[in-house]
């Protein structure tokens, strides 16, 4: 039983849904459950329609439309005017004319999952159906029956056992018969409300049912060749890593390598699932497999970069020292406000973060803080991570950028950089 994962980019136009069921034809004789992401720019579309209904402004009704616009447009080309699936899709979209005809609910992460899960919705409705129509008989599955989550908006946590009971019930039989079409990043909550799994969660999704079904592998198609050390669009002469243990992968994406989702691979080592990431556009090649722990040679350093940063320092008002007391009360903001510290550094009269800016909570965040700290922030700042460093290479990566804050241990340096 084989896992698949097909991203935004890989479903963006007719011809990548083309492509994807050619792919899928490949493994007919397997059973194959697919997760699949909302199209193209889809999320980043409906986060901005989300933002549109919240501010009760007057895009609310273009943003929408230009949504409608594009997923029409990709089923044009791909289904007869007749086919079932433009009422699929239609009916969808009204679960947003819903919502929007109403005043905006004041817990804000709860309308964003109400809203922003709709993209994943409709390109597996639409997926599913272009499949059948190619004569791959395929069923149409709703995660939020199956993914099980607290009601942690934006970011739930997976009930495991609950999770497990229900894929285990059903699943089997369902791929007994036909190839599965399913939704990522999302899940449901006991409540029957939607929930989503963090940013480009899909990549987790796929790993749950994974593990939960015993799956012979995951392969998540991508529209790079594998994983690479460093980001082509900002750095020349990549290479590709045709093998990676579990720790190197975890660590890579602890850091803010946006190649796999962070949760995804502690399900998969745990039932010991090898996990290929491979191109979409050329199905032969051998991509990257992420398997038990070996060891790993590097070539060239893995250099993850992380845009939007901000670089917070607090220093008690009394001018004391920075006690355990003070952290305490520090991380329980951090907790109750949902943020990730990437980089944390201690001196006698300071204290200092570098985390995610989100504008949603960061004013939030800084009226807590300066209730009882004096504060200081930078942001529009890069976190730069380099794994297995060489000392020249960092010459040449840092050379023209101020650098902020640094942190080397044996194996991974860390720069804040402007």
């Amino acid at each position: 039983m084989l896992v698949f994962k097909f991203g935004g980019a890989s479903v963006k136009d007719a011809n990548g849904l083309v492509n994807l069921a050619n792919l899928v034809k490949r493994y007919a004789g397997s059973q194959l459950l697919v997760v699949v992401s909302a199209m193209g720019k889809t999320t980043n579309a409906l986060e901005k329609l989300t933002k549109a209904y919240i501010e009760q402004s007057g895009e609310v009704n273009a943003i929408f439309d230009g949504i409608k616009a594009y997923h029409y447009s990709i089923i044009d080309k791909l289904f007869e005017p007749s086919d079932p699936v433009f009422d699929e899709v239609t009916n969808t979209f009204v679960e947003i004319d819903w919502i929007i005809e109403e005043e905006p609910h004041n817990n804000h992460d709860f309308i964003y999952d109400q809203i922003v899960s709709i993209g994943e919705l409709v390109s597996t409705r639409i997926v599913a159906a272009y499949l059948n129509k190619t004569g791959l008989k395929s069923r149409w599955v709703d995660v939020r029956g199956y993914i099980h989550t607290d009601n942690t908006y934006r970011e739930g946590t997976v009930q495991w056992d609950k999770t497990r009971a229900s894929i285990s019930k059903d699943l089997p039989g369902f791929l007994q018969k036909d190839i599965v079409i399913t939704q990522g990043f999302l899940g449901g909550t006991s409540e029957n409300f939607t929930t989503t799994l963090g940013r480009e969660g899909s990549d987790y999704t796929a790993s749950i049912f994974a593990a939960c079904l015993d799956a012979e592998s995951v392969t998540t198609w991508k529209d790079v060749p594998g994983i690479l050390n460093a980001d082509p669009k900002f750095f020349k002469d990549t290479v590709k890593f045709d093998e990676l243990s579990y720790t190197e992968a975890i660590e890579m994406t602890y850091y803010g390598a946006s190649v796999i989702h962070p949760k995804t691979i502690k399900p998969l080592r745990n039932a010991k699932i090898p996990l290929l990431v491979k191109p979409f556009n050329d199905p032969d090649a051998p991509g990257t497999v992420i398997k038990e722990d070996g060891i790993n040679t590097f070539s060239k350093p893995v250099i993850i970069l992380k845009q939007n940063q901000v670089l917070l320092s607090i220093s008690a008002k009394d001018y004391s020292f920075i006690s355990e007391m003070h952290l305490s009360g520090v991380f329980g903001l951090f907790a109750q406000d949902r943020v990730k510290v990437n980089m944390m550094q201690t001196s006698a009269l300071s204290f200092t973060v570098c985390i995610d800016f989100n504008e949603g909570w960061f004013e939030k965040l800084l009226s807590g803080l300066e209730s009882e700290f004096n504060v200081k922030y930078n942001d529009g700042l890069t976190l730069m991570t380099i794994r297995h460093y060489t000392t020249g290479y960092l010459k040449e990566l840092t050379d023209g950028k101020t650098i902020l804050l640094e942190q080397i241990s044996r194996n991974t340096l860390q720069l804040v950089v402007r």
